[in-house]
């Protein structure tokens, strides 16, 4: 059995599904109206919206199955996730990729399998809609159109999601996404009493690169900042764009020296996009840090302005 390869973009992948706030929710109609719809109109034991998590498949939608997940490393949609159009296994008993897989040697004993890419933007794809059978079978173009029409029906109610909780251009949480995620995360702080840090971070000048060098340099920065974010800092922390030029984190049990170092790697992140990018520019922020004991009793909002505080007092430095 050939296991899944890991997209080269996993850690934005992975943040931008955790940010839509989807895994492990409840059955939804507008989801459940097209599998239902697919299983008809093609005929098969098995539709399903499956979205690919660390190391699972969690299914969103599920007709004819009576699981919820499955191991990611045997997932047919975690291969799906790597191409750019359909994936399809006509016969999977005659696939070297999946002829030992145990979806295939027992149940669901899949046969044919056909995974249309769920996508948030080109290049990052988030699960699938699939369709599974017992039986062998071919697609005719029709076919492929048919499927990939549902796919984006499906793709429109992800980013009917997306809008409320991601920023468009970066893809990490915009303000409401972040507020959610910090809303958890705090919970999960005060559970098991250890500290978080709020850290406040504002481009230095931002304005100028956008005026000297036009909108898509500034895109550039932006986007590029928001990347660096996602590779250095910890999957338990939570980053978001606050909109402009101003990024928020929330580094989970962290304080003190631990953050110092956190944000040393960072500032050494960014040092060395700095001197590999060949721009006319470089990227420069001011950061604010406010550290906060588990049981303080202020709301999220004033702890971001404790940090925020301290942001305008490092950038007036």
């Amino acid at each position: 059995m050939q296991k899944p390869a890991i997209p080269e973009n996993e850690a934005e992948r992975l943040h931008a599904l955790k940010t839509l706030c989807i895994l492990d929710t409840g059955h939804e109609e507008r989801f459940d109206r097209v599998t239902r719809m697919a299983k008809r109109l093609f005929g098969v034991d098995i539709a399903l919206v499956s979205l690919i998590d660390e190391n699972r498949q969690w299914f969103k939608s599920n007709q004819g199955m009576d699981i919820n997940e499955t191991p990611r490393d045997i997932s047919f949609c975690a291969h799906a996730i790597n191409e750019d159009g359909l994936f399809i296994i006509p016969n999977a008993v005659d696939d070297e990729r999946f002829c030992d897989n145990p979806l295939v040697t027992s149940g669901p004993k899949i046969r044919f399998y056909a995974g249309y890419p769920l996508k948030l933007r080109v290049g990052l794809k988030i699960g699938t809609l699939c369709l599974i059978d017992s039986t062998p079978r071919e697609m005719s173009d029709e076919d492929r159109q048919l499927l990939a029409d549902l796919g984006a029906m499906i793709e429109q109610e992800v980013k009917s999601i997306q809008l409320a909780t991601l920023d468009e251009l970066t893809l990490i949480s915009n303000r409401r996404g972040f507020l959610t995620l910090a809303a958890y995360s705090i919970g999960m702080c005060r559970r098991h009493e250890v500290p978080f840090t709020f850290v406040v971070f504002d481009l230095n000048k931002f304005k100028q690169i956008n005026d000297k060098y036009g909108h898509h340099e500034g895109d550039y920065v932006l986007k590029t900042f928001a990347r660096l974010m996602l590779e250095t800092f910890r999957e338990s922390d939570v980053v978001g764009r606050f909109g402009g030029d101003e990024f928020t984190l929330m580094l989970s049990n962290a304080a003190g020296d631990q953050v110092a170092t956190i944000l040393a790697q960072f500032a050494q992140a960014v040092q060395e996009e700095n001197d590999s990018n060949q721009k006319p520019f470089k990227i420069e922020y001011s950061a604010g840090i406010a550290s906060f004991a588990p049981d303080n009793d202020l709301t999220i909002e004033n702890m971001i302005k404790v940090a925020d505080a301290a942001m305008y007092e490092h950038k007036r430095r």
